[in-house]
């Protein structure tokens, strides 16, 4: 019988990007309802201040810094993970990088390979890497974070937008493959305007307290983690 209180109890989510942000609030949140969660990002301090809030809220977690664009890292931590846990339950793919926003014509080559390698390329080694975990679970959950530009082309924003688009496309892909031959289900999240340090760098000139905070978008991925979803979901998080 489902802990009312904690309906994830007994699973194992990973979250990457979770030293901050929408990220660290995802993680907290399962956490809250009942989940172990694997938090991973490049910031090992970072990491354990959010280690520790999940503890004194009575939660369990683990941290894995890595950066997920160094070579193996990822094959690395699924291998790490596998020699623990039989199963994942939860992937959220959170990590991303901004990049310089540019015009087309002034998107800078090595810049743009490094914002496609960590937004997409990372993006698809994490699913190769944790695939055979995922089908595992009774019915596991991907959730992917996106952004807008990635649907609706914006001046200035075409390298985001570009990545957004692949991953997008790439993670919907991955859920038609399993839709009828596993209980792995993917869907992708819009989070919207959220407070995150992304979200300053790119409007500079916005009052951080005029859009919602990161936990409006955790506590609706969290939602999604419980209740479940048919694949092809996709959804804006409002404020």
């Amino acid at each position: 019988m489902m802990n009312v209180t904690k309906p994830l109890e007994n699973k194992l989510a990973l979250v990457t990007g979770a030293s901050r942000g929408i990220g660290a609030a995802t993680a907290i949140a399962l956490a809250e309802k009942g989940a172990h969660v694997i938090l991973t990002a490049r910031s090992a301090p970072a990491l354990e201040e959010v280690e520790q809030k999940i503890f004194d809220a009575g939660g369990s977690a683990t941290i894995a810094p890595l950066d997920l664009a160094a070579n193996d890292a990822i094959a690395r931590l699924a291998v790490a993970i596998g020699e623990r846990w039989s199963a994942l339950d939860i992937m959220v793919l959170n990590a991303g990088t901004l990049g310089t926003l540019a015009a087309v014509p002034s998107i800078d080559p090595k810049e743009f390979a490094n914002v496609l390698t960590l937004n997409v390329s990372a993006q698809v080694a994490l699913i190769q890497a944790f695939d055979p975990m995922l089908r595992r679970s009774p019915g596991a959950r991907v959730i992917g974070i996106t952004s807008s530009v990635g649907r609706k082309p914006r001046a200035y924003w075409g390298a985001y937008g570009a990545s957004k688009a692949a991953f997008e496309t790439l993670l919907a892909a991955y859920g038609d493959e399993l839709a009828e031959i596993s209980r792995v289900r993917t869907a992708i999240i819009d989070p919207g305007a959220t407070r995150t340090k992304m979200r300053a760098r790119a409007y500079p000139g916005e009052d951080p307290a005029s859009v919602k905070p990161p936990e409006v978008v955790a506590a609706r991925i969290a939602e999604l983690a419980v209740d479940g979803f048919e694949t092809g979901h996709w959804e804006r998080v409002e404020g």
